[in-house]
């Protein structure tokens, strides 16, 4: 549904984005995730039609972004990260508004906004101007124009971004509920609601891609190297070590601060040898041992560190063909950094002082 191909975009001499490659297949929801400045908005803006690409391609619906444009454009519904509102009219007018902007025929179009209302959670505010919103009302009207003319693919550049968790855990749910009929690409930074919502995700950094994959199976990529675990456990600390340093099945053993803890607790963190499950057999010999057994929580992976790792790399690596046949996880590149080049200047029409991503 969504094919971009060494999609590259430069500000001045800067790019960016680089060879950018990634899909959406029909239906699918993607977490499309990167640090500020990675790329995300620019990427999305270019899907949008609302950007020019320096070079590449990228097609929507069997459409080509750059020479179907307005075809594209009924294909999408795009939520901006700042809502594009007119603060003057009542959410009802705004969305029959946009309803005929976007082609909806007449004998559909209230139809059609009741259903946006009703999904956004809209209906005690039909007739409220916008400009009488909080920002989570507006951001949830937002979401409606992007979704009022039932498009096949939704693009959404940080729809939560000011909502409470209320606000937020209906917002995920409408999303999810999108999949299926819709085909979805979501930026956000609370990586949590990524692995709540999104079938794959698809990590960017300096405007390359650095993973894809499903959520899962990132995290056990990068879990793989060891399992270890985390124990609160009541005894003295020489004897606690010396048994559990016992085990052949430990490769490390190291005791904690015992901040917050009650007298006689110890913290101790245990990595396991060759990526053995030591969990049961740490339980068993701490309680066989005679010690006070109080914590044992197995330390799991989670999207955030995935992130982080892939992301705190200065040289982003070489980014996967389209025509790879499983999804990837890409270790970093070892090669030292280039010297930095010169920074360029703004291209005209963005506002000084801003980062590409950053522009109104």
């Amino acid at each position: 549904m969504i094919e971009v191909e060494k999609l590259t975009k430069f500000y001045g001499n800067q790019p960016a984005i680089s060879d950018l490659n990634f899909r959406v297949e029909t239906g699918e929801i993607l977490g499309f995730l990167g640090p500020n400045g990675a790329g995300k908005t620019t990427t999305m803006r270019i899907l949008a039609g609302y950007l020019p690409a320096s070079s590449g391609t990228a097609r929507i619906a069997g459409h080509d972004v750059h020479s179907q444009p307005m075809a594209v454009r009924q294909s999408i519904g795009y939520l901006p990260e700042n809502p594009p509102l007119y603060p003057e009219m009542t959410v009802q007018g705004f969305l029959h508004f946009v309803a005929e902007l976007k082609g909806v025929s007449p004998g559909d179009r209230i139809s059609r906004v009741d259903s946006a209302i009703r999904r956004c959670s809209l209906d005690d505010r039909r007739q409220t101007l916008i400009r009488k919103l909080s920002k989570g009302y507006r951001q949830r009207v937002g979401i409606a124009q992007a979704i009022v003319h039932d498009p096949p693919v939704i693009i959404l550049d940080e729809p939560t971004v000011g909502l409470d968790p209320l606000q937020i855990a209906e917002v995920r749910r409408l999303i999810k509920s999108l999949a299926g009929q819709h085909t979805v690409i979501l930026s956000t930074h609370i990586l949590p609601e990524v692995g709540m919502t999104c079938d794959r995700v698809t990590i960017i950094n300096k405007g390359q891609v650095v993973a894809t994959n499903n959520p899962e199976s990132l995290t056990a990529e990068m879990a793989a190297g060891s399992i270890s675990y985390d124990l609160e456990v009541e005894g003295e600390p020489e004897e606690i070590l010396r048994t559990l340093g016992d085990l052949s099945v430990v490769q490390s053993l190291t005791l904690g601060d015992r901040e917050g803890l009650a007298p006689g607790h110890h913290r101790l963190a245990a990595i396991a040898q060759n990526q053995t499950d030591i969990g049961k057999l740490l339980a068993a010999t701490v309680v066989g041992a005679g010690f006070g057994l109080y914590e044992l929580r197995r330390n799991r992976v989670s999207l955030e560190d995935v992130f982080l790792k892939l992301t705190m790399t200065d040289t982003p690596p070489s980014a996967p063909s389209l025509d790879t046949t499983e999804d990837t996880l890409i270790t970093p590149d070892p090669e030292p950094d280039p010297e930095p080049g010169p920074e360029p200047g703004p291209e005209p029409g963005l506002e000084p002082g801003l980062e590409p991503d950053d522009q109104p």
